[in-house]
């Protein structure tokens, strides 16, 4: 238990209160009809639970209140485990609002853990009482994209770190799931050392620069191999859609590793509403492999959103651009894919090639949020502006009707 220390100054769970009106305070502070307390819980509901991203009051983390004599608030809250990473940042909110209270001279709060029991009901809150994937509920306003490319090394990885920080820089809600089970990275891109949170069958994604994550590199040692074939990754990726809570995402990205094997064909069965983007190098032997990804559209009645030409043009110091790896692959992969879903498959952008992007992800810090005027960022920013303004999809949603 963690408790408040004797000086309100010194302790980061502990707050003085505003002081009181001469009629403010009742004559018996400790009655249980004291509307003081019905004040606390109100002012309760601005404590935002910083994993989960709702107010304590509605989780049910708001244990014990009451007052004493000398007017001093004590409030218990409810964290969702003894280990609770948010457990200091929790009780130091919780002291800030309870002290907006007119009447109190100080405040004091404690924090335990939930039972067991309360664990239980707080994930079935989460899961609104029903095990599923949430993105497929029926009225869903998640835009789900596959990040796919048709060989490795073509920067996928890099592209998809890259988006979703874009994406959370401008305000958007944004989870990413690592699919590449064999050659997960999506962690060292964040930066992200911890493991999620777990409440009850629950997990709770670690964050980084405004993106939620999970992968299965945060439970695996380092230097270790994942040996995994199909129906496990099948079931790996099925638990990080299901038993994560991502709460109310704007948008979900999917890191798949390259090719067409079992993981993409996962994904379709999965999250039937992803759409697919390609990510290709301007090499004429990388775009005739990303086209390949355009028989696994078809295969699977997945749509593409679009083709993202990494890798473009490396900017010498004269300001002359050298096509290292040729140029015009992007083009030549979003003609293919267009025959296959039988509409125009538009380049969404062109990123040339920037030692940075790789410095970033080697440090955990995507380039568009350590350089964003860079060129190669700039170009992520508005790939990524481009398809969060895209109209949402109805594919698979089911629309109300009314008979008159």
């Amino acid at each position: 238990m963690s408790t408040a220390g004797s000086t309100p100054q010194n302790s980061p769970t502990a707050a003085t209160a505003p002081e009181s009106a001469p009629d403010a305070a009742p004559e018996n502070s400790t009655a249980p009809e004291d509307p003081r307390i019905a004040q606390i819980h109100e002012a309760l509901t601005a404590v935002i639970d910083p994993e989960i991203h709702r107010p304590i009051t509605e989780l049910g983390m708001v244990g014990t209140v009451r007052i004493d004599e000398e007017d001093t608030a004590h409030v218990q809250v409810l964290v969702t485990i003894e280990a609770c990473p948010m457990r200091s940042s929790i009780e130091r909110h919780t002291a800030e609002a309870t002290a907006t209270v007119p009447g109190l001279a100080r405040v004091e709060v404690d924090s335990i853990a939930m039972t067991e029991e309360q664990r239980r009901a707080l994930t079935s809150k989460l899961r609104q009482g029903r095990r599923q994937i949430p993105f497929n509920r029926p009225g869903s306003l998640t835009r789900i994209f596959a990040v796919s490319s048709g060989k490795g090394g073509v920067g996928k990885s890099t592209v998809t770190a890259n988006l979703a920080a874009a994406m959370a820089a401008e305000g958007w809600k944004v989870g990413v799931i690592d699919a590449d089970i064999h050659g997960f990275s999506m962690p060292g891109m964040f930066g992200i050392t911890d493991q999620p949170t777990k409440v009850s069958d629950l997990l709770m994604p670690p964050q980084a620069h405004g993106v939620s994550v999970m992968s299965i590199g945060m439970f695996v040692p380092e230097g270790q191999a994942v040996v995994w074939r199909g129906p496990k990754m099948h079931r790996a990726i099925e638990q990080f859609a299901s038993d994560v809570f991502w709460g109310d995402l704007d948008v979900l990205l999917l890191d798949l590793p390259p090719g067409t094997g079992d993981v993409a064909i996962s994904i379709a069965q999965l999250l039937p509403s992803a759409r697919m983007l390609v990510v290709t190098t301007p090499q004429v032997s990388a775009a005739a492999v990303a086209e390949r990804v355009g028989t696994l559209a078809q295969a699977t009645e997945q749509d593409i959103a679009g083709v993202i030409e990494n890798m473009a043009g490396l900017t010498l110091p004269d300001g002359s651009v050298m096509d290292v790896f040729g140029t015009g692959g992007g083009d030549r992969v979003a003609a293919t894919l267009a025959e296959s879903v039988d509409h125009p498959v538009p380049v969404l952008g062109r990123v040339g090639l920037e030692p940075a992007l790789r410095e970033g992800a080697d440090a955990g810090v995507p380039l568009v949020v350590s350089d964003p005027e860079n060129p190669a960022a700039h170009a992520l920013r508005e790939v990524a502006r481009g398809l969060m303004h895209t109209p949402r999809g109805l594919t698979g949603m089911k629309l109300p009707l009314s008979v008159t």
